[in-house]
C-alpha cells in the first residue's frame, strides 16, 4: 500500500480519456504516491476519497457537498486548468484547504488565439473564404472596401491579467493603440506595458476591438450585458477567449443581430457545447472556435506536469506554487519554502 493516495474522478478533462498519468507522476517519482481513479458522481467520489491525501480535480464539479465531504487528511485540491470555477473555492477556504490551478501554462497560446480571432474577424476571413468557395470571387474586394486598415485602431482589454498583457504585447507591432480596464490592477502596471488605463465605459466607447479576459468569478458573471454592447461602436468587434459566463449571451446576440456591433470572435460560450438552437451558430458575423484557445502540442504535458509538481510540493509538506486561496496557507501545516522575492506563487 502506498503512503499517499491522490484521488481523482475517472475520465479526463479537456482531452480524450486514456494515456494514464505518466506526466503527473514524473514530479512524484521520489514519493510513495499513486493517483487512483474513483467514481465521477458526488456520493461515489466522496466515499472513494475518504482515505485520500490530496485530490486531483477533473471530470466533475467539486461542489460544497463534495468539498465538505473530503476527509480531514486531504491536504489540497489540485486543478490542471487556469479556471477554477469547477471547484467551490469558498467551501475549500472555509475548510482551510488550498486549491491550486495552472495560471501561467497556456498564456501564449490563448494570446495567439485572441489575436487570430481579432485579425480574422477584422479582415472577414470566414466570409472571404466562403465567397471563393461559392464562386463569388468578385465580391471579395468590395466587401472589404469599407473596412479601415488595422494600424491606428484601438484595442480595449477588459481585465489585465497574464493573457491580456500577452495580447497587448502582440497588438503593439500591428500599430494598435491599447487601452485597458481592470479595477484590481495598479494603473502603473498597465503603463509599464505601454497600455493606457481607462474606465470600462471608455473601453467600450473608444475601442474598435474589445477583448474580454475577465476570469470566471461570481463577481464577473454576466459582467457584460445588453447595456454594455449598446455603448460600443457599430463597427466594433468583440473578442472573448476568457470565460463564456462573463457575458450575458442574449445581449451579445441582440447586439450582433441588430447591428449595435459589427462582429464577434468567440472561443467561449455561456453554455458549452452550445445547443443547436443557439442563434450564434447561424450568424455570418460571428467567428467561433470550440474553447480551444489553450490547445497546442504542449497542452497536456505542461499542465499535467504542473499538477504533479503541485502535488509533490503539497505531499512533501510545502506550500504549492499556484494557490488561488492563499489565505489558508499560513494557517495550514504546510511550510513556506519559496524565496521572499518571487514573480509568482501564493503571495503574488
Amino acid at each position: 500500500m502506498t503512503q499517499f493516495k491522490i484521488a481523482t474522478p475517472a475520465g479526463a478533462s479537456f482531452t480524450v480519456a486514456g494515456g494514464g498519468y505518466g506526466y503527473e507522476m514524473e514530479p512524484l517519482a521520489g514519493l510513495d504516491a499513486e493517483i487512483a481513479e474513483g467514481p465521477a458522481d458526488e456520493d461515489g467520489f466522496i466515499a472513494f476519497a475518504q482515505d485520500a491525501d490530496a485530490v486531483y480535480a477533473k471530470g466533475m464539479r467539486f461542489t460544497k457537498k463534495v468539498v465538505d465531504g473530503l476527509p480531514g487528511r486531504c491536504r489540497a485540491i489540485v486543478l490542471g486548468s487556469v479556471g477554477v470555477d469547477s471547484v467551490d473555492i469558498a467551501a475549500a477556504t472555509a475548510r482551510g484547504m488550498p486549491v491550486t490551478n495552472c495560471p501561467d501554462t497556456f498564456i501564449e497560446e490563448v494570446a495567439d488565439h485572441a489575436m487570430m480571432l481579432l485579425l480574422s474577424a477584422h479582415r472577414r476571413t470566414i466570409e472571404q473564404d466562403r465567397m471563393v468557395r461559392e464562386n463569388r470571387w468578385r465580391e471579395g474586394r468590395p466587401a472589404l472596401l469599407g473596412i479601415p486598415r488595422l494600424m491606428g485602431l484601438t484595442l480595449g482589454l477588459i481585465a489585465f491579467g497574464h493573457v491580456a498583457r500577452a495580447v497587448a504585447k502582440r497588438a503593439k507591432p500591428f500599430g494598435l493603440r491599447v487601452i485597458a480596464y481592470d479595477p484590481f490592477i495598479e494603473e502603473l502596471v498597465m503603463v509599464e506595458h505601454g497600455v493606457l488605463p481607462v474606465t470600462l465605459e471608455d473601453v467600450l466607447s473608444q475601442s474598435d476591438f474589445v477583448s474580454m479576459h475577465a476570469p470566471a468569478t461570481p463577481e464577473a458573471e454576466s459582467m457584460l450585458t445588453e447595456k454594455h454592447f449598446r455603448q460600443m461602436k457599430k463597427t466594433a468587434i468583440f473578442i472573448n477567449t476568457g470565460r463564456g459566463p462573463t457575458v450575458r449571451e442574449s445581449g451579445l446576440i441582440q447586439a450582433l443581430s441588430e447591428g449595435w456591433i459589427a462582429h464577434a470572435g468567440l472561443d467561449v460560450l455561456e453554455i458549452e457545447p452550445p445547443g443547436n438552437n443557439n442563434p450564434l451558430l447561424g450568424m455570418p458575423n460571428v467567428t467561433l472556435s470550440a474553447h480551444t484557445a489553450s490547445a497546442s502540442s504542449r497542452f497536456d504535458p505542461a499542465r499535467k506536469r504542473h499538477v504533479g509538481r503541485e502535488l509533490g510540493l503539497i505531499l512533501s509538506g510545502k506550500w504549492p506554487m499556484s494557490c488561488v486561496n492563499p489565505s489558508v496557507l499560513a494557517k495550514s501545516d504546510l511550510r513556506r519554502w519559496q524565496p521572499v522575492s518571487m514573480e509568482r506563487g501564493p503571495n503574488s
